[in-house]
């Protein structure tokens, strides 16, 4: 494939996967380009989603795509590299690479011999990620604490409800170091000028100041 020709395959790779998803979602053209309709995008008609998918569209907006990726309920880079259909793509003109490689490559999870600067888009990226991690831990470890606690709390037996708040007392405890752990590293994002991710409801109380004073004492 010459360079030239690589930007429209690239585009018809990409449309046939729509018409997968297209089908897979169980949805007619008319519906996709209502659907785009509904979410501000007019513009993608029926027609213009017949001549996608023929082949007479060459390209495609990032716009345009973006809004179709939701509308099919996929997963954006799903559409853009063959996973599960073929081992490799040609990820730029002329350069042939692993399809999970490539993908790992577009998401920013290639891994990496050392760190990467702080500042660089890598390392951003690389913070929101471990910001994520470190939120899914607390959510599992207050969980578990809280639904310890529940069911000792429910319990008749006395022998077991002591055995269910020993363990809803370690897991509290695990609880509160994830939460704290959390809590000083979206402090150090701050510090950074880095706007963290919101937090979801039941960990609200990592941000409240009056936890932090706490911690400091």
């Amino acid at each position: 494939m010459t360079p030239n020709q690589w930007p429209t395959a690239f585009t018809a790779r990409v449309a046939q996967a729509m018409r997968e998803a297209r089908k897979v979602a169980g949805l007619t053209m008319a519906e996709v380009a209502q659907g785009c309709a509904d979410r501000g995008l007019p513009e993608i008609s029926e027609h213009s989603m017949k001549n996608l998918e023929s082949g007479r569209k060459a390209s495609l907006t990032i716009a345009d795509f973006v809004v179709l990726a939701d509308v099919l309920g996929a997963p954006p880079v799903t559409l853009l590299f063959p996973l599960g259909a073929s081992s490799t793509v040609e990820v730029l003109p002329g350069r042939e690479e692993s399809t999970w490689d490539t993908l790992a490559w577009f998401t920013g999870e290639t891994p990496l011999h050392q760190p990467a600067p702080e500042g660089t888009p890598r390392e951003v990226l690389d913070t929101f990620r471990n910001h994520s991690y470190l939120v899914a831990a607390a959510r599992t470890s207050t969980a578990l604490a809280t639904e310890r606690r529940r069911q000792a709390s429910t319990t008749l037996d006395r022998s077991r409800r002591a055995a269910l708040l020993e363990r809803a007392s370690g897991y509290e405890e695990h609880a509160f170091e994830d939460c704290a752990e959390l809590r000083a590293f979206r402090e150090r994002m701050r510090d950074r000028d880095l706007v963290p991710p919101a937090l979801p409801a039941e960990l609200a109380h990592v941000d409240d100041p009056e936890n932090q004073s706490e911690d400091n004492e």
